[in-house]
């Protein structure tokens, strides 16, 4: 893991170049208060002061120069991103203001997944000074769970199944002295039955598990967080195409998800009673694996009955938020890459959110808005329940027709969520299609953010 903490530090006067972030609308205000040899540069470089650009200012010597960042004039996340992708090692302040969370951006775009890089890329430093130290250790920890998402999703099936998952789980625990516990094997068939189906038909070594953490004083509101665990999904007997499985080491990004916003949640102390849950499994194809037609006994007492084996992650996701409810917890989030749908919906940037509760709603709203780590609303609407009918069992898990995939598939889980229990659902794509400043194709964690501003402001001190 990049050492983030040695990338930012509190600004005491030390030497460092000055970042000059220029808006395009005040460029040519701004270009004409510069002395000659510096709007020589600037026309140089054709630089204008549009995002994701810089120029390097001549200074009175050859080794005093400094840097003028392209601006859309906000201080977002990413918007010194490509200054610390692009700049040599050494320190740099802002020439006015404080960073802000643009110091995670800055902190992210120096971040390389390199696993499986013969010889990684190696450059050094680039060190942000800010005049808000007490921020430092909030944006670190947004840096290392972002961190850990994209590697965990990044990392191939074959290196990342069920049991190296509830491994990474069982370091997050550790870490923060998080009790940790794994139901696995033929041991779900009796509280997990639908885990257990999914997963039984991959290999004895990849075998189904149910990872938990718990933590947190039991006086403090509960906060139960699931996560999809589909460490690679094949389709099972109702098999994708080669072109579908291509992308399927990512379908454990709903895991990932919730296990880094478990670990912000205790590094953070915050006052709470944390149940993490991610059932675990690989879609596997072999005589054992469960069948279209097939009708599954669930956690809860539901009978579901099998349209479609690709529609395995809310099966595993029902029986865990089954469990979830169990504990009454104040609030209750579950992160998945469930649909296919919601990214022909919203594309890849916007997970679709749902909730039953119109306060929780609202609030992860703001909190997506106040971090600019967007999401979309989309609506539990009840008249849709008739599509998850069954002629033989309680519910289906895949309606047939194609219509409204991301409502139904959130509709499924709703039955396993108690009435009473406030809950937001999130369907990511925990994926980055193409490269932008601080953000490279591949992993990608979506919605994290918006999901722990939320948790801070609700229960934070």
């Amino acid at each position: 893991m990049t050492d983030f903490a040695s990338l930012l530090a509190a600004d005491r006067g030390q030497a460092a170049r000055t970042l000059t972030p220029v808006a395009k609308a005040k460029f040519a205000d701004w270009l004409k208060g510069q002395p000659p040899r510096t709007r020589a540069a600037v026309e140089a470089a054709r630089f204008e002061g549009k995002p994701d650009s810089l120029v390097i200012l001549p200074g009175d010597a050859a080794e005093e120069w400094g840097v003028a960042v392209g601006s859309d004039g906000t201080n977002g996340p990413w918007s010194l991103a490509n200054a610390a992708a692009k700049l040599p090692e050494g320190n740099y302040r802002l020439a006015e203001g404080t960073p802000g969370d643009a110091a995670l951006g800055w902190l992210l775009a120096q971040h390389r997944f390199d696993r499986y890089r013969e010889k990684p890329e190696v450059t050094g430093p680039r060190v942000l000074l800010t005049s808000e130290p007490a921020r430092i250790d909030e944006i670190v920890r947004l840096a290392e769970a972002t961190a850990l998402v994209r590697d965990l999703v990044d990392t191939g099936a074959g290196d990342l199944g069920p049991a190296e998952l509830a491994d990474a789980a069982k370091a997050v625990a550790d870490k923060h002295g998080g009790k940790f516990h794994v139901t696995q094997g033929d041991a779900l068939l009796e509280g997990y039955p639908m885990v257990h189906a999914v997963g039984r038909a991959a290999t004895k070594a990849r075998a189904p598990r149910l990872i938990e953490i718990e933590w947190g004083d039991p006086k403090h509101p509960r906060v139960a967080v699931v996560g999809k665990g589909v460490c690679f999904d094949s389709g099972g007997l109702d098999i994708k195409p080669a072109s579908g499985m291509l992308l399927m080491k990512k379908d454990m990004g709903g895991a990932a998800h919730a296990l880094a916003l478990a670990g912000l949640i205790m590094g953070a102390r915050l006052p709470v009673r944390l149940h993490l849950i991610i059932p675990a499994v690989e879609n596997a194809v072999s005589g054992d694996a469960f069948r279209p037609g097939d009708v599954l006994k669930t956690r809860k007492g539901l009978f579901v009955e099998i349209g479609n084996t690709d529609a395995e992650g809310r099966l595993i996701l029902g029986d865990a938020l089954a469990r979830a409810c169990e504990d009454e917890p104040a609030l209750l989030l579950d992160f998945a890459t469930l649909t296919g749908a919601a990214r022909v919906a919203l594309g890849p940037d916007l997970p679709a959110l749902f909730a039953n509760d119109e306060v929780l709603a609202a609030d992860i709203a703001a909190a997506a808005d106040a971090v600019s780590d967007p999401l979309w609303r989309l609506p539990l609407w009840q008249g849709y329940n008739e599509m998850l009918k069954s002629d033989i069992a309680d519910i289906n898990n895949a309606p047939g027709g194609g219509f409204a995939g991301t409502i139904t598939a959130a509709l499924f889980l709703e039955r396993f969520v108690s009435s009473s229990t406030p809950w937001a659902h999130l369907d990511t794509f925990a994926w980055r299609p193409a490269a932008k400043p601080g953000r490279p194709k591949g992993g990608e964690a979506l919605g994290l953010r918006a999901a722990w501003e939320l948790l801070r402001s609700r229960f934070g001190n």
